[in-house]
């Protein structure tokens, strides 16, 4: 029996195999995995200044000279803001550990898919040096997942902290039951 194994015959053949190899090389040149997304890091960013924070998984900064909201990619922490409704168990304590994270004035949004929500805030991970808030959120017990396809970059690694908190009960997954 005759290997079948795929030989380019002529100029045709040859540039067939040539793009084959280039298609190959850039699903694989974000480490090795052609089903990998592109990392949030690798994404359009810009550097902001913090106006306020707002609660938990909100922010407002200065975008393009304005004073705009941010609200973070991926994650959900209870309520502490809205006046229709109570105060949800470890709000406070989210917005808290949230404005601890922003003292420091600058921080960096990086985009997903898409940039605004329906309500006209941007959609960030936020990042204050190389620590993502988004994440610390969720590290901490002060969040949980919420994934709104397409920004769905990080939903796998998101899963995966909020797991690790709940399992060690961290923050409302001690105190909210």
């Amino acid at each position: 029996m005759r290997n079948r194994a795929f030989r380019p015959r002529g100029l045709a053949g040859v540039l067939l195999l040539l793009v084959l190899l280039a298609v190959g090389w850039l699903q694989t040149k974000d480490g090795g995995d052609p089903g990998a997304t592109a990392s949030p890091e690798a994404a359009a960013s810009e550097i902001v200044k913090v106006d306020r924070v707002v609660d938990g998984d909100t922010a407002k900064v200065f975008y393009n000279g304005r004073s705009e909201y941010v609200r973070y990619i991926g994650i959900d922490t209870p309520e502490s803001v809205d006046p229709r409704s109570p105060v949800e168990c470890f709000g406070e304590e989210a917005r808290d550990f949230n404005e601890s994270l922003l003292r420091k004035g600058n921080v960096r949004l990086v985009f997903d898919e898409e940039q605004r929500d329906r309500f006209g805030r941007l959609l960030a991970y936020v990042y204050v040096g190389e620590i993502m808030l988004n994440a610390e959120l969720l590290r901490g017990g002060f969040a949980e997942t919420m994934t709104i396809p397409p920004n769905d970059a990080e939903y796998e690694r998101f899963e995966q902290i909020e797991a690790e908190a709940r399992n060690s009960e961290l923050g409302r997954w001690k105190y909210c039951g």
